[in-house]
């Protein structure tokens, strides 16, 4: 505990959230020059504390706390706060706001494990990359109904103000998630939905189970989306082990009187290319190695597929496990997220069957016809699977693709297809199979997360991809660092330059800052050819 009777509600979680009373006094009775206190640029460490010994020149000196003096440029030194100002809660409080003092802030109040941070109007996360007790009933209650500034920072705080403007003002929010991959995202978003789901409860009686029906509450039923979504959408990356690869714009809508009424899920841009093709550190999505855990082994058989992942060769061609994930376990979640979302048993089973037929898709084999370009099917076996998952015939599987039909003005005529051009086709029809199920899944759950309750309001939240940059950079990687880009453009000109304007036309006295419209130009290059193209 904290010590701090404010604090007492959150219970466990109150020593992560705000530092303890008699720290806080202790940093007020902390010897302080400001005239000599200041941060120093440093190449290796980018900024050390350290006490100013002399400026001449345009050059100052610097003793750093370590005992290393220091000659830099005026403009690379920054004074430093006083200790009342170490681990603020809102560093657009502090005397002094320059980068090292933001990311000093930052790193002590994160050295603590106080993950949250305010920025004026913004919440700064820092990813923990372990668990701590900040999300629990306790910490839920203690959040509700209470203003920004009468609690510590908190993505709980975020959502609650959210919650209670959409009543106020009796219009609509949204909360707009960013940052790079890992920077966790995906778990924040998890969190705003937790938060809606316990503190809107509708109420009444859970439902019965009837197949293709709503199982248990609504708020049972928002929650489990997740693991469905990240099982098929999220995937390891050189960053992050649960990187989500597609976006989302979660809607929670609200009745008149604030009580959760339904929901909907809006994806955009799965990667597609990562079903066929992953680098040496990266893998494939979650459900390809959760089906060949072996944990059903009736799958292992309905699905024709082993459970050694490097038996297809679409999904091994980075790692098969992760050291923070336990597929066993993940799967279990995904298994039962599926029947708490009300999915039939055949659509259950359909689904398992086309992600089976995926995997086998990358094991076709093709070769030359002797003195002919045209390719024709190496062995039939492999075909035979995916005809059989998939529901079709084999032979018209092997002719589509090794003998496409194409028109021609008005007419279909048949066209031959080289081995390369035949593998081309493979890959292109798994990874549109892909994509297809995970829209039509979308798609379901939006089907069975509308209640047909009266809908006030909503509040949406806005999980993006993160941005990447890797040392192979595919087409859908460009569109998920274009669209952080222009998030950030966008939120750049509302946040800042026109509340600028603002000041200018009440003649308040202000010294214009740029915050940076540097990367406009490359976006409108982007903007320019993907128009010039699509017109085409």
């Amino acid at each position: 505990m904290s010590g701090d009777p404010e604090m007492e509600c959150f219970g466990p979680a109150a020593i992560y959230l705000r530092k303890p009373e008699r720290e806080r006094i202790e940093a007020q009775n902390t010897p302080f020059d400001a005239k000599t206190a200041y941060f120093v640029a440093e190449p290796k460490e980018m900024y050390l504390k350290g006490k100013l010994l002399k400026r001449e020149g345009g050059k100052a000196t610097v003793e750093t706390l370590c005992k290393k003096t220091l000659t830099v440029k005026e403009d690379e030194v920054f004074p430093m706060n006083p200790p009342k100002f170490d681990k603020i809660e809102d560093m657009a409080m502090m005397t002094h706001l320059s980068e090292p003092s933001v990311l000093y802030n930052l790193k002590e109040r994160y050295a603590a494990w106080m993950i949250y941070t305010y920025s004026g109007l913004f919440c700064v996360t820092v990813n923990p990359y372990k668990w701590l007790p900040v999300y629990d009933a306790a910490v839920v209650a203690g959040y509700r109904g209470k203003k920004r500034v009468e609690a510590p920072p908190h993505i709980f705080s975020i959502s609650d103000n959210a919650y209670q403007f959409m009543l106020q003002d009796r219009e609509n929010q949204s909360i707009l998630i960013t940052g790079e991959s890992g920077a966790g995202k995906t778990v924040n978003t998890k969190r705003v939905i937790q938060y809606f789901a316990t503190i809107a409860v509708a109420g009444g009686k859970k439902q019965e189970h009837v197949p293709g029906k709503m199982q248990g509450s609504l708020e049972d039923q928002i929650i489990a989306a997740n693991p469905l979504l990240e099982a098929y959408g999220n995937a390891k990356t050189v960053r992050n082990d649960n990187s989500s690869r597609f976006g989302k714009f979660i809607r929670i809508h609200f009745g008149t009187t604030g009580k959760l009424a339904s929901a909907d899920i809006e994806t955009y841009l799965l990667e597609k290319s990562r079903v066929t093709f992953q680098l040496s550190a990266e893998r494939s999505y979650h459900i390809f190695y959760q089906l060949t855990t072996g944990h059903k082994p009736e799958l292992i058989e309905a699905l024709l597929i082993t459970t050694n992942p490097y038996d297809y060769p679409m999904i091994s061609q980075g790692e098969i496990t992760v050291k923070s994930i336990n597929d066993v376990e993940e799967f279990i979640a995904t298994d039962t997220a599926i029947d708490i979302l009300g999915f039939t048993a055949e659509e259950k089973a359909s689904m398992y069957k086309l992600t089976g037929a995926v995997m086998h898709h990358g094991n076709m084999k093709f070769k030359q016809k002797q003195r002919e370009e045209q390719a024709e099917p190496d062995g039939t076996e492999v075909a035979d699977k995916i005809a059989y998952l998939m529901g079709l015939n084999s032979a018209d599987l092997l002719k589509a693709l090794c003998y496409p039909r194409v028109k021609v003005g008005n007419e279909y005529v048949t066209k031959g297809q080289t081995v390369p051009q035949v593998n081309n086709s493979v890959m292109a029809l798994c990874k549109s199979v892909y994509e297809k199920m995970f829209l039509w899944m979308v798609v379901r759950i939006n089907e069975m997360l509308d209640t047909k309750q009266s809908r006030s309001f909503f509040i949406g939240v806005l999980d993006i991809a993160g941005f990447e940059i890797f040392d192979f950079n595919s087409l859908e990687q460009l569109c998920i660092n274009f669209t952080n880009e222009k998030l950030q453009q966008f939120f750049n000109h509302h946040m800042f330059v026109l509340e600028q304007e603002e000041y200018k036309k009440e003649g308040i006295e202000w010294e214009f800052i740029d915050f940076g419209m540097d990367f406009w130009p490359c976006i409108e290059l982007i903007e320019k050819v993907q128009l010039k193209y699509s017109i085409k």
